[in-house]
């Protein structure tokens, strides 16, 4: 299967992803009404719709959400072809399979953005065209902590914090294949780099300079 291994992998993200999707926006009230609890109060299921980028921010309309669209649009042609150039040059494929899991969920969030408008007739109100400017349905909900921290923080104390993150699962993916590489950056890129020098060590210069 060579490479197309991990673009397999990264359509199984999108499939997951928008299955997710799917049966949320199907099943489920938007916000408090159809919120289902799954751990206690701190992991819920809970649909709400994200018309930006993470958390919520939003670029200037009318045309900002076209604009992020289109930079995603480009985000993901060329990490499409880096999973190609690792994979080229013998690159661990621990790493192309983070990659790959960051592929599918960056093309989770840009189905939304392209065609939700159009599929789910979700676009915001006074969107200049249903098409890319879908919301993404995020469902996945941690209300970790909401409150003051202590006095005694230094810099912090006494500052309200909120921690209530909503995501789903293409955030879920990305989020994990960039904590992973971050964890192995060490063994993934050194790796690398001495592969890709390798070869350098047969080619007739460096024979010649090794003579010398």
């Amino acid at each position: 299967m060579k490479y197309w291994k991990y673009y397999l992998f990264a359509l199984l993200v999108i499939a997951i992803d928008q299955l997710s999707k799917w049966a949320v926006h199907t099943y489920m009230p938007l916000g408090m009404p159809g919120e289902i609890k799954l751990i206690g109060d701190w992991a819920k299921l809970h649909y709400t719709l994200n018309p930006g980028m993470a958390f919520g921010v939003e670029l200037p309309a009318p045309y900002g959400k076209i604009a992020l669209t289109l930079f995603r649009l480009l985000a993901v042609t060329g990490i499409g072809y880096y999973i190609y150039r690792l994979w080229k040059t013998g690159a661990p494929k621990g790493l192309i399979w983070c990659i790959a899991a960051i592929l599918g969920g960056a093309i989770g969030n840009l189905v939304d953005s392209i065609f939700y408008g159009v599929i789910y007739n979700n676009a915001p109100f006074g969107a200049p065209t249903p098409w890319l400017h879908g919301q993404v349905i995020d469902m996945l909900y941690l209300d970790l902590y909401e409150g003051f921290l202590p006095d005694s923080w230094p810099l912090v104390g006494n500052m309200h914090l909120s921690l209530w993150p909503i995501f789903n699962i293409a955030d879920s993916a990305i989020f994990l294949g960039v904590v992973f590489i971050l964890l192995n950056q060490t063994r993934f890129f050194q790796h690398h780099e001495e592969q890709k020098a390798a070869p350098n060590e047969h080619r007739p210069d460096a024979e010649a300079a090794e003579v010398v």
